[in-house]
């Protein structure tokens, strides 16, 4: 008999994942769970595995060993609840689409290859348009926007699933301080509405002042708490192999 989600199950649940490229370990043993309601950072250098793990909540690709669990179901069967915003560049910009269209894509799993969208489809998407401050540009084309409107545009995409976990891969890169603060109280106001977002980012200060838990990866878990909780100065440099003197953890409040 199948799994049935149950109120209390979270949003992710991640058990003993180990995944393996090229014959390496990219990532070993993560234990790793967001709720409703939550904002996590995921946190660790180049090459600790954030892209491999959220590659792997998406099904892209397949751990060797553990589990990964949304809503209480195997991922298999509820990846059509997981909002993803990928950076800026994995989006064709140069595909002739409006704005409205281009979120309209993000209900391709709800609708179907070969199905035209309903009014249900059109209201969402009108939703995440609202949510993002897109409205009034609906109708252009995504090959003229800047590239805070093209960050806005992606997040509207996964919004417009209406899905019950949202993944945001450096979703401040190279944006402007205004559209920074536009993204940052709107994710706030998902979480406190019951949205659960997973968000990688080398932007340490800011997720340490917006995130409800801070993961630190490094191919495996190395440490998992609020952002206050973490000041220990051996958890980042075992994360990073930084120097107690980086200028980084002292702004960060690590070392004192």
């Amino acid at each position: 008999m199948s799994a049935t989600p149950t109120p209390s199950a979270p949003a992710l649940e991640i058990r003993g994942v180990a995944v393996e490229l090229g014959g390496r370990p990219a990532l070993v043993d993560v234990d790793l769970s967001v709720t409703a309601g939550e904002l996590v950072g995921l946190i660790g250098p180049n090459g600790a595995g954030k892209t491999t793990l959220l590659r792997t909540i998406l099904g892209l690709l397949t751990p060797r060993t553990g589990t990964v669990r949304l809503e209480g179901r195997p991922a298999e069967n509820g990846r059509g609840t997981v909002g993803y915003v990928p950076q800026r560049h994995e989006f064709a910009w140069d595909f002739p689409l409006s704005v409205e269209k281009a979120v309209l894509t993000g209900r391709t799993h709800k609708v179907g290859w070969l199905r035209r969208p309903g009014a249900a489809d059109r209201k969402a998407v009108e939703e995440a348009l609202e949510q993002v401050a897109m409205t009034a540009l609906r109708h252009r084309p995504i090959g003229e926007l800047s590239g805070g409107q093209r960050q806005r545009v992606l997040v509207a995409r996964a919004l417009a699933l209406r899905p019950a976990l949202m993944l945001l891969d450096e979703p401040f890169t190279g944006l402007d301080v205004p559209t920074q603060e536009l993204l940052t109280s709107l994710f706030r106001q998902l979480a406190a509405k019951g949205q659960a977002l997973l968000m990688t980012t080398h932007d340490l200060p800011a997720a340490a002042d917006m995130a409800d838990r801070i993961c630190l990866l490094n191919k495996t878990v190395v440490a998992d708490g609020p952002p206050q909780t973490l000041r220990d100065p051996a958890v980042w440099l075992h994360a990073f192999g930084v120097a107690q003197s980086d200028q980084l953890l002292t702004s960060l409040g690590v070392i004192r």
